[in-house]
Formats: structure tokens, sequence, C-alpha cells
């Protein structure tokens, strides 16, 4: 247990570190910390890590679906459903029957089902590595999101691939079949991530401490995941399905302050989760090369056999991703004609004396809509670089390693096909990711127009401010006693609000800006000072401890504030 103890320490202390140090060279932290754990795994004395891979897919993986889920924009996640679905099932599935027939033919003992298997486990990208490194690099935002997307549904479909090819080796599953529990595990899991995230999310509304709520938050991907997995349906899409659904919701249902308080205790989580595993999965190297060599196979041969798989899924994705771009830029050009249609269908739509009023504002409220999307389909344009930096980031992460060693005991060669995966997976983090901000540079791309931006988030504004100014104006304006607002209160209320839109202009942002961090800063020094007052006090022993607790929780609420 002391052991277990120190090496769960040093893992948190070696994950920080190696973040902290990501951010200043400029490396993607999950590919640095591959590489660490590799070579930690070589120094002599190191102790041996086993990476339980049920632990890995049952709790760590649902963690981390569930929080990308929950952040996922659902009206970006809607508009790129198309993409996204290709990428995380068409892609996987073409992906691991086009693995499965490599090795089946250099591997022909092993059996063209198992090979399949194999295929499945090297055929999903983890999102990780792609997102954080398109982040920073300023992707543009249709990019990131269809990379996220993907890797929020395609270890549904890896995992469901998996194990109908692992209940095939037996003879026990005909094609007909495969196809009968795939529809039958994702119909399942979407209806059970559902229920689970709408009443969850109603649950926790009724909440009125922001801490019981997160506390909630940290089981829900559990509730979805378990009983899916028990119906024999696809349990990681039934959390991602929950976390969507918690992400549609939670605005309208959370107060802000569980917002926050989930947001910085998820954060937390998160940094050790996607951080740690990549670090585990590096530590794994000496654990399967032993494991090959005890079983009297070869590892150089399953070394090539990696590299081999892993420029084949490279090609299949390239072949994948151009027809793909082809129909998205289609889709663009399509999209620049319907402006003008929708704009006539508003001037038909106005002033209709037939159709009744409640059925104009909800024509008007889909018409509206299909012109956003019209909208965004003809200014955010994938085009060829886009579809290069997709093709490129396909890279494989500790899902495919855990996913391997859930293979059968009784497998041929399965040390060996653990140690292709483990082959596919590194190369594909340290060559693709690495070389990933290189390609981004070289070929220019950028993300969004920061002017263009903020224009944007002005014309919002303003739409909030006239919201905050009808309200202010309406008679039926009044207190939750019926009593009616003071003039003084709504003199000040209209007052802060007119001054809104002021903030945000272009013109003023810079400034606001600058004068902003110049009061932060300020503030920070008031707060420090008032800190160490309150330590004076506190060694002083002329107050209770519960008047010193509340006043350092003051002082906590004001530093989160002008933070």
């Amino acid at each position: 247990m002391d052991e277990l103890t120190l090496l769960a320490v040093a893992a948190v202390v070696v994950v920080v570190a190696v973040t902290s140090i990501s951010a200043r060279i400029g490396v993607a932290a999950p590919i640095l910390l591959v590489v660490v754990g590799v070579a930690l795994s070589l120094v002599p004395g190191v102790p041996t890590v086993t990476m339980d891979p049920e632990l890995i897919l049952t709790v760590v993986l649902p963690l981390l679906l569930y929080a990308a889920a929950v952040n996922m924009p659902a009206t970006d996640f809607r508009r790129n459903l198309g993409a996204i679905t290709a990428l995380s099932v068409v892609l996987v599935v073409a992906s691991a029957f086009v693995v499965g027939l490599l090795v089946w033919w250099l591997l022909p003992d092993l059996g063209f089902a198992a090979a399949v298997a194999l295929g499945a486990v090297v055929s999903p990208p983890d999102a990780v590595a792609a997102t954080s490194i398109g982040k920073r690099l300023g992707l543009p935002n249709r990019l990131v999101t269809i990379l996220e997307g993907e890797g929020l549904v395609n270890d549904a479909t890896a995992l469901v691939m998996l194990r109908s090819a692992v209940v095939a080796t037996a003879g026990a599953i005909s094609a007909g079949g495969v196809l009968a529990d795939f529809g039958y595990a994702v119909a399942v899991a979407v209806l059970v991530g559902i229920v689970v995230g709408w009443v969850s999310i109603r649950i926790r509304a009724r909440l009125e401490q922001p801490v019981t709520s997160t506390a909630i938050s940290l089981v829900v991907p559990f509730i979805a995941f378990i009983p899916a997995e028990h119906l024999g349906a696809s349990g990681v899409l039934s959390v991602v399905v929950a976390g969507l659904v918690t992400g549609i919701r939670s605005p309208r249902l959370l107060s802000s302050q569980a917002r926050v308080s989930e947001r910085t205790n998820w954060r937390t989580v998160l940094l050790l989760l996607e951080h740690g595993v990549f670090l585990v999965l590096g530590l794994q190297i000496a654990l399967i090369v032993g494991e090959v060599r005890d079983a009297h196979l070869s590892v150089s041969g399953a070394l090539w056999l990696g590299v081999l798989v892993t420029a084949v899924l490279l090609v299949v994705r390239f072949v994948f991703v151009a027809p793909m771009i082809g129909v998205m830029s289609r889709q663009q050009e399509r999209a620049k004609g319907r402006s003008q249609w929708f704009d006539d269908a508003f001037q038909r739509l106005e002033g209709h004396p037939e159709v009744p009023e409640h059925r104009i504002a909800k024509l008007r409220h889909m018409i509206t809509r299909r012109q956003a999307d019209a909208s965004f389909f003809s200014r955010e344009g994938i085009g060829k670089r886009g579809g290069f930096v997709i093709a490129w980031s396909g890279m494989r992460g500790v899902v495919t390693v855990a996913a391997a060693q859930t293979l059968p005991e009784d497998l041929p060669y399965r040390p060996q096909l653990i140690l292709i995966a483990f082959t596919v997976a590194v190369l594909t983090l340290v060559v693709q990711g690495g070389t990933l901000p290189l390609l981004i540079r070289v070929l220019g791309i950028r993300g969004s127009d920061e002017e263009e931006l903020q224009r944007e988030l002005t014309r919002l504004v303003n739409t909030l401010t006239e919201a905050s100014e009808d309200v202010l104006e309406s008679p039926t304006l009044h207190r939750s006693d019926g009593r009616p607002f003071s003039e003084e209160i709504l003199g000040m209320a209209r007052q802060r609000t007119r001054k809104i839109p002021e903030t945000v202009s272009t013109e003023t942002m810079q400034t606001w800006t600058t004068t902003r961090q110049e009061q932060q800063e300020l503030q920070r020094r008031l707060l420090e000072a008032q800190q160490d007052a309150l330590l004076d006090a506190q060694a002083s022993g002329v107050y209770r401890s519960q008047t010193i607790d509340a006043a350092q929780q003051f002082l906590d609420r004001r530093n989160i504030m002008n933070e």
C-alpha cells in the first residue's frame, strides 16, 4: 500500500511538472508525457506499472467523455454531425476491416475475426492530443469541433466492433448479427443517455448548494454507463449522450454558482486523468515487451507490424477525408445560394393574412435557424488545408492500448497484438502529434478573425441589452411580493444596462482590457495586504476560529471575483 501511494504521489508530481514544462516549450502535454513515461520505464529500478484495462474503459474513459460532451456546443455539434458521423462511424469501421485484412494476410493463423478485433482496437483516434494542440495553436473552431466530436463517438463504435469481433472468433455470430448488435447497442445507448441526462439535470436544478450539484455531476457518467452496459448496449455512447443533454440544459436549469463550481472541480479531475493516462501509457512499454518475450514471440516483428499498420491507417484516413472535404465544399457552395431564398421567405411570411401569429412565430424561428446554418456553412468552409489537418490528426491513445489488453487470453499472438497496438499509439502520438504544430504553421491555417468575432460579440450584447431594457420598461415589472421597484433602483439599473454595449465595442475593448488589468493588479495588492492582516490576527489568538473562518471565506470570494 505504501508503494502504491508513493507511486500515485510521484505520478501527480510528474504530471504537474511535465504539464508546466510543455506550456513553456510549446509541445503538447500528452505527447511529452508519453515520451517521459517510455523513458522512465527503461530506467533500472523504476517499478513496473500495470494498467488495468477495465479501470481505463469503465472509469477513466466515461469521465473524460462526459466532461468533453458537457462542454461541446450543441449547435456546433449539430451543424457538423455529418462530418463527425463519417469520421467516428464509417471511417472507424473501414479502418478496422482494412487493418483486419492486412493482419489476417500477414498472420493467417490468427483468423479473420481476431484480425478485425485488432483493427477495431487501433481504429479510433484519441481526441485529447489533437484538440489540445488545435486549441493551443488557434485552429478554426469548426476544425476543433469536428476533431472533438470524432473523439466523442469513435470510441463507442470501436468498442462495439471489438465486442462483436471477439464473439465472432468463436463463430457465434453472423454478419447480420453484427449489424443487429450494432444497431441495438446504439439505439439503447442513446435512449439511456437521454433519460439519465434529463433526469440528472432536473435533480441538480432542485439542489440549492453548488457543491452537492457538482458531486452528482461526478457520478452521472457512471449512472449512464452501467445500465447501458448491463443492457448490452454501448455504455460509452450513453455517457456521451448524457453529457450532451446536460450541456444543452444546464444554462437554463443550473445556477451560475453551480456551473462555476462544477467547472472548477472538473478541471482538476480532467488535468489528472487526461494527462495521467498518457504517462501510464508510456510506462507500459517494458511490461508489454516483456510479455512478448515471455511468449517466445518476435518483438521486432511486432514493432514492424505496428509501423505498417500505422502507415495503412494514415493512408486510409487520407483516402477517406479527401472525398469528405469535397462533399463539405459542395455543401458550402449550396449554402451560399440559400441566403437570398431565406430573405424572400421572410418577406412572404411577414403579415401573411392566412397564417396565425403563433404559426408565424414558429416559422420565423425555423427560418432564422436555417438561415444561420446556411450562413455558417458558407462562411466556415474547411477546404483542402483543413482537410489535411483532419487527416493528419488521427493520433491514437490510451484507449487503444487498454482495449488491446481486453483481447481474449487464448487468442493467438495476443502479446504481439498488444505490442502492435502500443506501437501504433506511440508512433501516431509522437510523429503525427509532434509534427502537427509545424503542419498547421506551414499550411498557414489560422483561427477565426478576431475583428469579426468582436463585431459578432457586439451585436449579441446589443441584443441582450435590448432584452434588459424591455424588462425595465415593462409595466408588469414588480418585485416577488407584488410591490413595484423604486425609481432610484430602476434608474441605476437603466444606467448600468446602457453602459454594457460600450464595454464590448471594438473601439473600447483594448482600453477596457488594459484598465481592467490595472484594476485587478491593484485589487490583488489590496487583497494580499488583507490576507496578511488576517493571518496576523489568526496568529494573535484574539479572534475566535469561527470569526477567522468567516473572514477567510469572505476574502476567498473577493479573490474569485477579482480573477
